[in-house]
């Protein structure tokens, strides 16, 4: 029984040294991405967030209290109309992000900053876990100088705190250049959470934001 489980925790470690972003973009849904009206809401503003591969980020957005659509998607690069495969050679400049969109009536970009640096490590450069490249960088990009000031304070902050051991490696930089990303990638958590990816890299994400700020989870 002790050699089985010892085989079996092998295997586990094998899947997930694996897996990443990259290798598991082989199941291509044709399904379109869940529309959610934007409109006629004066207090609605967006979010952009890059913190590795952005199927992470969307699935732990999407958990947020207040957040009313999230399209993952390709920023701040020198390519037009980038491809997945395109920017997954990480040589078209583009990062993987995630627009959001959310109710700041219901809840603050600063919180959502809290929640985009506790769920991925920012003190690694163009790298999450088995995601390399530069496609895969911490950052920011802001859309106004009131998102720009409270990234940088909140990033000065923390480095002055000590929450992490090694400096914070995130950008903060204005948004251009954006681009949505194919639609298989959209709600990819949620149509595909019984991939490998999912279950060893996302699944670990969302059990901490729920230990992290479960005040802030599941849609109400």
């Amino acid at each position: 029984m002790k050699i089985l489980k010892t085989i079996f925790y092998l295997q586990t470690l094998l899947i997930v040294s694996l897996t990443s972003c990259a290798q598991n973009n082989n199941k291509q849904t044709n399904q379109t991405p869940t529309k959610m009206t934007t409109e006629n809401n004066d207090t609605l503003s967006t979010a952009v967030f890059g913190a590795g591969c952005f199927w992470c980020v969307e699935a732990v957005f999407q958990q947020v209290n207040g957040v009313i659509k999230i399209e993952s998607g390709y920023t701040n690069g020198d390519v037009k109309n980038p491809t997945y495969r395109e920017v997954c050679y990480g040589k078209t400049g583009h990062a993987e992000v995630c627009k959001i969109w959310f109710d700041s009536s219901k809840v603050s970009f600063e919180t959502l900053l809290s929640i985009f640096w506790q769920t991925h490590d920012p003190t690694t450069l163009n790298q999450q876990g088995n995601d390399i490249g530069t496609q895969y960088r911490s950052a920011v990009f802001y859309n106004s100088d009131y998102q720009k000031q409270l990234a940088e304070k909140y990033k000065t902050d923390l480095d002055k705190s000590g929450a992490f051991a090694k400096p914070i490696v995130t950008e903060i930089t204005a948004i251009n250049n954006y681009y949505t990303a194919e639609d298989y990638h959209q709600n990819y958590y949620n149509q595909n959470n019984d991939q490998p990816y999912c279950q060893f890299v996302i699944a670990p994400k969302l059990e901490k934001f729920k230990k992290v700020f479960g005040d802030k989870f599941g849609k109400k």
